[in-house]
Parts: structure tokens; sequence; C-alpha cells
């Protein structure tokens, strides 16, 4: 059974759902109406038992001889059966109805007082009202009751009507139904139709948008923008794909025209071989740092790096990358300072933030001038800790620093003496993001910048 319905589409599933929906309120529907028609003609003929007992008894009188005489032309067709009892269950009169009426199954005169009784006969049953009176001063009991055929044909009328009514009503739901449900669900039919098209190559198509305020609207446009960040996935790893394959392109390149000119020409010296496999081995040590960098960024972005979260005294792990970058700083006669505000403390992992900060430190002391000063701030806020990283280079142009942080992104304005490779800040975000942190421009010009690691207080 649930293969069978699976099989189905959501069209003919709703059509069927909504046609057993409708099966079960019109069949409730016709129960009502056929319970309050019986109930409502049953009620009728209830009613005219007593009129046709207001009636027998003034139609009726005792006879000189104390019997029971009929006041009135008999016309079968028009009254009602009538029978009366003496007292002692004796029966007195009997019209001509009442005679012509089959046998019934049950005591007519002990029947309960003022109660109308449905009496069964051999035929329909016979509804009959019993109560006590008197004529001519004498207790009597009298008894008038009507046949239920006319009640019950209304009934199978009714019954006969709503019986083939209830198919027909249906059919028409069930059309109605189909109908709307394939209007309802023709928006994803589209939908569907559009992104059967979209490849790898045509994510910048969209899926149409018929009503962007109703749920097949709201799906478009959530699937739409799903397609978007998808898209700029795609062109990311495009530009990442082209940008590694020209970095790695340069050291290799490097390494096979140094090995192509050791082996040009005749014997060299033992000191020329010497150089030309230093030289090979700085470009092999570059490649091995940009393949190191891009394990580093690729191990942070999917939340594999190994993490050991601990408190971290800021001014001491600054003070710490200083030490390790001194000899850098020296060469260009640069001062690297550290401005502590107080003693802030930080939660995370002390590695991660390391690297973090030693790339900003590294790329400030690439682009400040000679003989500048680097700061290293430190400081706490109400809810987190800061590490500033300022320096007095040339800064950041406005039309690069939305893409500052990109991998192998390099301004167009960056000095063409200045060697890298672009992955420092990428990385240093990483780095910082994955302890919960953040890391922001927050100010650039040509007077220069300030990078600003805001992590969570220890």
């Amino acid at each position: 059974m649930t293969r069978w319905w699976r099989s189905h589409s959501v069209r003919v599933q709703l059509t069927l759902w909504y046609v057993a929906a409708m099966t079960l309120v019109l069949g409730v529907y016709a129960g009502a109406i056929l319970a309050y028609v019986s109930r409502s003609a049953s009620q009728v003929l209830d009613q005219q038992l007593r009129s046709d007992f207001q009636w027998a008894t003034v139609m009726v009188e005792q006879t000189p001889e104390g019997g029971i005489t009929w006041n009135g032309e008999e016309a079968i067709e028009e009254h009602p059966w009538l029978q009366i009892w003496s007292s002692a269950g004796k029966l007195l009169f009997r019209n001509d109805v009442a005679l012509a009426q089959p046998e019934v199954g049950m005591d007519l005169p002990n029947l309960p007082d003022d109660a109308v009784v449905s009496v069964p006969t051999a035929g329909v049953p016979l509804r009959v009202l019993s109560r006590r009176g008197e004529i001519a001063g004498s207790p009597v009991v009298i008894q008038v009751g009507r046949s239920e055929e006319v009640m019950r044909q209304q009934i199978r009328t009714v019954a006969l009507i709503l019986l083939l009514g209830l198919p027909l009503a249906v059919a028409t739901a069930g059309f109605g139904g189909y109908l709307l449900a394939r209007r309802a669900l023709a928006p994803i039919e589209r939908m569907t139709e559009r992104a059967e098209t979209i490849t790898a190559e045509r994510l910048s198509d969209r899926l149409p948008v018929s009503d962007p305020d109703n749920e097949m609207g709201r799906l478009a446009t959530v699937f739409n923008a799903t397609l978007a960040r998808l898209q700029e996935s795609f062109d990311q790893m495009r530009r990442f794909t082209a940008d590694v394959s020209h970095e790695l392109r340069t050291p290799l390149t490097a390494i096979r025209s140094v090995g192509e000119v050791g082996l040009r020409g005749g014997s060299r010296a033992e000191g020329d071989y010497r150089a030309i496999i230093g030289s090979m081995l700085e470009e092999v040590d570059r490649l091995a740092g940009l393949v190191d960098r891009l394990l580093t960024l690729s191990r942070a972005e999917t939340g594999d790096a190994k993490l050991s979260i601990e408190p971290i005294a800021l001014k001491e792990l600054a003070e710490s990358v200083v030490g390790d970058l001194a000899v850098l700083a020296e060469e260009k006669s640069q001062q690297v300072v550290v401005e502590a505000h107080g003693s802030p403390r930080a939660v995370g992992d002390r590695m991660m933030v390391r690297q973090a900060l030693i790339n900003l430190v590294d790329n400030a002391i690439k682009f400040a001038p000679a003989a500048s000063a680097i700061v290293i701030r430190v400081a706490d806020t109400t809810d987190h800790a800061v590490v500033d990283v300022i320096d007095r280079g040339p800064g950041v142009p406005a039309a690069a620093r939305d893409r500052i942080f990109d991998r192998f992104f390099r301004a167009s304005s960056a000095p063409a003496d200045v060697a890298g490779t672009g992955l420092g800040l990428s990385i240093a975000k990483s780095a910082v993001e994955t302890v919960s942190g953040t890391l922001t421009l927050e100010h650039s010009d040509p007077g220069g910048s300030t990078f600003r690691i805001t992590l969570p207080r220890g």
C-alpha cells in the first residue's frame, strides 16, 4: 500500500486526500440531513396523532344503550386508526380503518398512557397514541394511530436523493481538487523544469518566482539564494585553482630554470653547483611554505584543526611574537612596540591566536616603511579582549578593502619589491574565527592601517 501510494505524484496524492476528506464531510453531512429529516417526520407524525386525538374525542359519543358510536362520516383515506377501550380493557369501538388494519403484535389496552408507541404489525408499523379520557362521564382509553408508511417513504426518498447525489458531489469535488492541485503545483513544475537546465556552467540561472509572498515564491527565493551562494563558491574555487596554479608555477619554473642552467655548458666549480643547489632549495622552501599555509587555511576552514582552549595572557603572547619577528623588523630598522592597557586575558587556542598575530605583524613589517614603528596594542572591553596591530604603511585602497582577506588577493598598490602569496591575512582571519573571534580592518588611510583581533574574554 505504501509503495503504491509513493508511486503517485503529489498532485494525485493531494487529489485523493481531498476526495477522501470531501467524502467524509459529505457523508457526515448526508447522515446529519437524514437524521434531521427522520426526526422531523417523526415529530410531524406525533403532532398529527395529538391532533387526531382531539378530533376523536369530539367525533365519538355514547349511545342510549351505553355503547359508543361514531358521529360523522367514515372516510378511511382521511381518518386515523381509532379504538376505544373501557377501563376494564373491553373493546368498545373500532372504526373502519382499525378494522382494515392487520393484527398488531402488542397488548393495545395496556399501552402507556399519553405516550406515542410504534406498534409492530404484519406490514408497516403503526404509530399509536393512547390516552385516558371520558365519554358521557364514563372513563375510557382512546387510541388513535397512523401508519408509518408515509413517513418512511419520505425518509427513503431523501436517502435516495442523498445516495445518488453523494457520488456526483464527490466526483465534482475530486475534479475540482485535481484542478486546484494542478494550479497550486504549477510553480513547482516550472521550477523543476528550470532546475533541470542549471549546470555548473549555468549557475547564473535562477528559478522563476511567480509570487514572492506565497510559500512557492519563498521556496524559489531560498533556492535562488542557495544557487547564488553555490555560484559564489564555484567562482571562488575557480579563482583559488587559478591562483594556486599561478603561485605554484613560479617556484617550479624557477627550479626548472636553475636546474637547466646547472646542466648547460661544461663542468663547473663546486661553489657554482652549491649556489645553483642553494637557489633550488630556496624555491623548494618557498613552495613548501606555500603548501603548509594552504593546509593550515584548509584545516581552519573545515574545523579539522585540533584546538586547545585555555586562558591566554595577551600581553605575554604579543611580546613573544615580537621576539620571534624582531630580526625581520631590524632588517628594515623598524621598531615593534607592545602597548598593554591593564592585563587583558582571552579564551582560545594559543597556537591559533599566535599564528594570526604573527601573520598580521609580518604583514605590517613588509608594508610599513623603514625606520617606522609598529604598535601591538592589547586591551579589554566590556565583553571582549582586543588586539590591535597598527602600522604606518601606505594603507589599503578603498576598492580593495572588501577583498583584503580573500586568499591570494594582493592589492594593485602593493609595492612590487614586497614578496608574498596573498595568504597571510586569509590565514589570520580563519585562525581567529576558528576560536570564535573576529578579525577586521578597523582603519586604513595613506598614513597607516589598524587590524583588530576581537576574542572572548578570559
